[in-house]
């Protein structure tokens, strides 16, 4: 059996979110319609709205639905703009490319200038060189945690910083979520209407959910110009049928989540310590990137100098181990990492990386298997070079 250390990228469905999503699913109403068929939909929808904001700590209203969380970072930015297109977007090095291709996007079709932040050698957004490039903004975006190197924000100061300079703030919770904790409304705390934390998204099929569902968190007082126009569905942010069963799913996972949260990070902390300590051990050179400690439990980033990350993950699919060398929405594209080029790193060391990430279903000997493989796999990718 393969051993799947790539749960960033997508972790298994949980059979409590299944078993949600089929019994939604044999639902018939629309949760648009009046009748009575319709309302049973809509009440399920509702209360799975209600339970996935208990999860996140916001208002169930300010919970709008959507295809995943891609989508919702499109909302958010572009809802942003369009709602204030006046001074610059503030843009951390580093971020998703979901939100970089939408900057990107809104730069060269909509006008929108850029003010980059660097980070940290560890892959932080540094908060005072984040604060001062706040003024006259027009809204602001950062990770909670970053995908790739798992290097964890510090999402409050940043938040905070945002609601002092009046500047809106959207934050990427995706690889966050159900890793670590998560509160909307801590983070937003007291900001005034339109500034500090305005939105957040989260996405199912990080957790244990299906694939093709996430949420956008927009405040009540977020100023956001919608994407899809085509019916008044939530909050007329997000026009279309509602998807029931996979907010249904989605709710469930989320809660499964929360509930294993504190345990789980202890658990993967562990395995992720023993992978660590023995790729450095056994692999010259190997060097772990990110923050040291303060990181995602289940996220490894390893620097293989010498080693072509492309070559390293065929090698270890072959001997059956499932990594990657970095977001998934990039797989296939043989570029060096923008993350670890935003570490100062060089081009040849951005494609020197390999990302393991453990999830729900890994155990010891998953980790036992990856550092069986990895050295003879080094060893092969290093004299291919």
């Amino acid at each position: 059996m393969a051993v799947y250390l790539d749960h960033a990228a997508t972790t298994p469905l949980r059979p409590e979110a299944r078993d949600a999503w089929l019994s939604a699913s044999e639902l018939v109403g629309n949760a648009s319609s009046i009748h009575g068929d319709g309302q049973a939909a809509r009440r399920l929808l509702e209360e799975s709205r209600e339970r996935l904001a208990a999860v996140i700590a916001c208002d169930p209203i300010e919970v709008v639905f959507t295809s995943g969380g891609t989508e919702a970072i499109n909302l958010a930015l572009k809802g942003l703009w369009w709602s204030n297109p006046h001074g610059a977007i503030v843009l951390p090095d580093g971020e998703h490319h979901a939100t970089l291709d939408v900057v990107e996007w809104l730069e060269r079709a909509e006008g929108a200038t850029v003010r980059a932040v660097a980070l940290d050698g560890v892959g932080r957004v540094p908060v005072d060189a984040f604060t001062g490039a706040l003024a006259d903004a027009a809204f602001a975006t950062a990770l909670v945690a970053n995908n790739e190197t798992g290097t964890i924000n510090d999402a409050s100061a940043l938040a905070a910083a945002s609601a002092s300079a009046g500047v809106p703030l959207y934050l990427d919770a995706v690889s966050a979520f159900g890793h670590v904790p998560v509160s909307f409304r801590m983070w937003r705390g007291d900001a005034a209407a339109g500034a500090g934390l305005v939105a957040l998204s989260v996405s199912a099929h990080k957790i244990g959910g299906p694939v093709g569902v996430g949420a956008l968190v927009a405040a009540r007082t977020a100023r956001l110009t919608p994407l899809l126009h085509g019916g008044a569905q939530q909050r007329r942010l997000r026009a279309g049928t509602q998807d029931v069963a996979g907010a249904a799913a989605f709710a469930v996972a989320a809660e499964l989540a929360a509930a294993e949260l504190a345990a789980e990070a202890d658990r993967l902390a562990v395995l992720r310590d023993a992978l660590v300590r023995g790729i450095l051990s056994t692999i010259p050179g190997a060097e772990l990137l990110g923050d040291a400690a303060d990181r995602l439990p289940g996220n490894a980033h390893v620097l293989f100098p010498g080693a072509a990350g492309e070559t390293l993950l065929f090698l270890l699919d072959q001997a059956g181990i499932a990594v990657s060398t970095g977001s998934a929405c990039q797989a296939g594209v043989p570029e060096p990492s923008h993350v670890v080029l935003a570490l100062g790193r060089t081009d040849a060391e951005a494609r020197e990386v390999l990302r393991f990430t453990l999830g729900r279903t890994t155990t010891s000997a998953d980790v036992e298997a990856a550092l069986a493989a990895l050295p003879p796999a080094v060893e092969r990718a290093r004299a291919a070079r």
